[in-house]
């Protein structure tokens, strides 16, 4: 149950987080530099590098991605007859939950290294 209520919240917060940030970026492109400096520092410091709340919602939308693709993934193997059996169908529910979080992590540790 926690994993389909993961992936009907994370599928709502990238459609609503990204298109609002999609619109605002846009917005503040078309307005002009004083605009897009506003956007950008709300996400950034003056090195250019994120800021607690850009690490927030990077962090967040990162996480989410992760989460809602690995349980679509595994709904693709449940809509072809696989993994109906209770023990199954847990242990796939875990595993979408770790994958999410070491991809997360290695993704933005992957993001620091470079």
């Amino acid at each position: 149950m926690l994993v389909s209520i993961l992936h009907r919240a994370t599928g709502t917060g990238m459609a609503t987080v990204g298109a609002a940030l999609l619109v605002w970026f846009l917005a503040a492109v078309a307005a002009g530099p004083e605009s897009y400096a506003t956007f950008r520092n709300v996400f950034t410091v003056d090195s250019g590098r994120l800021n607690i709340i850009g690490y927030v919602v990077g962090i967040g939308l990162t996480a989410s991605l992760f989460q809602h693709m690995a349980n679509g993934i595994r709904h693709l193997f449940m809509d072809v007859g696989a993994a109906f059996e209770l023990k199954a169908n847990k242990l796939h529910a875990k595993l979408t939950i770790v994958f999410a979080v070491v991809m997360t992590v290695a993704f933005w540790l992957y993001l620091g290294i470079k």
